[in-house]
């Protein structure tokens, strides 16, 4: 099946250069320059990814990525901002993008991150397929990641994550204690390792929190070693 793309970009010249550029790796390109109707096509249909422009005409792409979380949990949206706007990048992260770039970005940029976030669509797709294999789900006290249904239960409570929350778990709750620095965690979950994006660890780690830990102020499971990065701690998670 051909993976389906929707850039939401009402700069047509920036939407030309992005839709020549994605055909190149056989994907089928939809675009929408108003918000408004960029919202409706992207809950219509099923898009791999979305590429979503924080200033549109009719509705910002910061409203429009909070609605499409709010109704489709697991679809993956990169937001595209202004190199100066550091406010809507941060604001796109937590209001639940999978990752973003800043304009200008180069041609193999733009194709490298969306590579990496098809291959995160095709494992998910694989992992729903019929399977006679026995459950593989990560059992770590009373949390359960059940890998082929890609979902997270913690005292029989399910956690409604993102895509990329629920790899970003994974990682760390297939290595307990190991600890991994933000770049690691880049190259591993993200798929790439350019620097001045560790922000988007930042705030994945923060949204994770928010969903698995008793006190995100105080986390016992996702935990930061200071100066170094982040770990899983097996012992934090109740039996």
């Amino acid at each position: 099946m051909t993976d389906k793309i929707l850039i939401v970009e009402d700069d047509l010249d920036i939407a030309n250069l992005m839709r020549v550029n994605l055909l190149e790796l056989g994907i089928e390109i939809d675009h929408q320059a108003d918000g408004k109707v960029a919202l409706s096509q992207a809950l219509e249909n099923d898009y791999a990814v979305i590429i979503l422009d924080v200033m549109l005409p009719n509705m910002n792409g910061l409203d429009i990525c909070r609605k499409i979380r709010d109704e489709r949990p697991m679809q993956i949206i990169i937001m595209l901002t202004s190199k100066t706007s550091e406010t809507d990048r941060v604001l796109g992260l937590e209001l639940g993008a999978d990752d973003y770039m800043t304009k200008p970005f180069s041609v193999r940029e733009l194709q490298a991150r969306v590579r990496s976030q098809l291959r995160k669509v095709h494992l998910l797709q694989e992992a729903q397929l019929p399977s006679e294999q026995v459950d593989t789900a990560l059992l770590l006290g009373s949390l359960r990641i059940d890998q082929k249904n890609h979902q997270v239960f913690l005292a029989d409570q399910e956690l409604v994550l993102t895509a990329t929350e629920f790899e970003l778990l994974h990682h760390l709750a297939s290595h307990p204690s190991q600890v991994f620095s933000r770049s690691q965690l880049l190259e591993s979950v993200w798929g790439y390792h350019h620097s001045g994006y560790e922000h988007t660890v930042n705030s994945h780690i923060n949204r994770l929190r928010a969903k698995i830990e008793t006190d995100a102020t105080s986390p016992k499971i996702v935990q930061t070693v200071w100066g170094v990065g982040y770990k899983f701690n097996p012992q934090g998670v109740s039996t």
